[in-house]
């Protein structure tokens, strides 16, 4: 299955407007955003566990990060609530569920494969920290090849990046314009390395996941064997 496949390509997703799709799993569903793949697969995926739903025991071969929209999701390491920013690096395993229901944002198969740092943030307890006029942001991760941050846009501000070797985002609250497009919560944008950002908050504001640098080198497919 290939969707949104293009990473040279502007792709946008108003996943509110899309339908939600069974997944293998009873009480799991999924809002794909892009896909390289079948059930293994590069992976961007908005997923909601329903109310005592769980996933089989998995292991993530080619990492594993996920952003807690609302509910708590569960597995064997503990709870995260709404706001719980996480990375399983390449080869950690879980048993993922979620006992009262959740729905995460996630992205598969989208690590350096010699990664192997962990990280679980609850972006709700830290202070946002002003980068630039009209833009605050709780840092998230960072690499030689990306960087994951939350970023807050005050009402109005009009937001621009350049030479940003890829822009990804996710709204999670309020809204803003982008190519002729409102992006409201759950809108997702992302924009190939020569395409810069130009956007406006709406009167809201927006509060948003946001990934830069990552689309550098261009995504593949992950490998099967057996």
């Amino acid at each position: 299955m290939e969707l949104n496949a293009n990473f040279d390509d502007r792709a946008a997703v108003h996943s509110e407007q899309e339908p939600w799709v069974a997944s293998p799993m009873k009480g799991v569903d999924r809002r794909m955003l892009d896909r390289i793949g079948d059930e293994v697969a590069r992976a961007t995926t908005i997923v909601r566990y329903a109310p005592g739903s769980a996933f089989s025991a998995h292991t993530h071969t080619g990492g594993e990060e996920f952003l807690v929209l609302d509910g708590v999701f569960q597995d064997e390491h503990g709870d995260f609530p709404v706001g719980t920013y996480v990375r399983n690096p390449p080869t950690t395993a879980h048993t993922p569920s979620a006992a009262d229901g959740a729905t995460i944002f996630v992205k598969l198969w989208q690590f350096d494969m010699e990664d192997r740092q962990q990280v679980t943030i609850d972006t709700t307890k830290l202070t946002p920290e002003t980068v630039r006029e009209g833009v605050a942001q709780i840092p998230l991760f960072e690499d030689a090849r990306e960087r994951v941050r939350i970023e807050i846009w005050e009402a109005n501000a009009p937001v621009s990046e350049a030479g940003h070797d890829g822009f990804e985002a996710l709204v999670i609250e309020g809204s803003f314009s982008e190519g002729g497009e409102t992006f409201a919560a759950n809108s997702w944008l992302r924009l190939p390395p020569d395409s810069p950002l130009s956007a406006v908050a709406c009167v809201e504001g927006a509060r948003l996941w946001v990934k830069t640098g990552h689309l550098a080198i261009t995504p593949t497919a992950p490998k099967v064997v057996g």
